[in-house]
């Protein structure tokens, strides 16, 4: 269940990112709207991190909830952003969720 917890997290992680960009991209009075969606997904991710981790070794669901934050925030960049989605970023991306996926194959919980 905590894995669970930690993946949602991890996607909440991804959704405070996307709220900052969003709140890059508005005007003044949207922008609120965008900055209180960053807020509400941090204090969301945060706790599910903590709740995870009650259970789960510190290191690895760092980790995981940081990777997932990444892999999901690339995504974003990607489809909703239109950042380039070169070769060697692909690639990269590709290592990290390989090295997630290690981490949770090898731990003990």
């Amino acid at each position: 269940m905590n894995w669970i917890l930690l993946i949602i997290g991890g996607l909440f992680e991804t959704a405070f990112a996307l709220c900052l960009g969003k709140a890059k991209e508005s005007s003044r009075n949207e922008t609120y709207f965008w900055y209180s969606g960053f807020l509400i997904c941090l204090i969301i991710s945060m706790l599910l991190l903590v709740k995870a981790t009650q259970t789960l070794p510190i290191g690895t669901a760092y980790a995981v909830w940081t990777g997932i934050g990444a892999v999901g925030t690339v995504i974003v960049g990607i489809f909703i952003f239109k950042e380039p989605a070169t070769f060697w970023r692909l690639f990269f991306l590709f290592t990290l969720v390989s090295s997630i996926v290690g981490l949770k194959y090898v731990s003990e919980s």
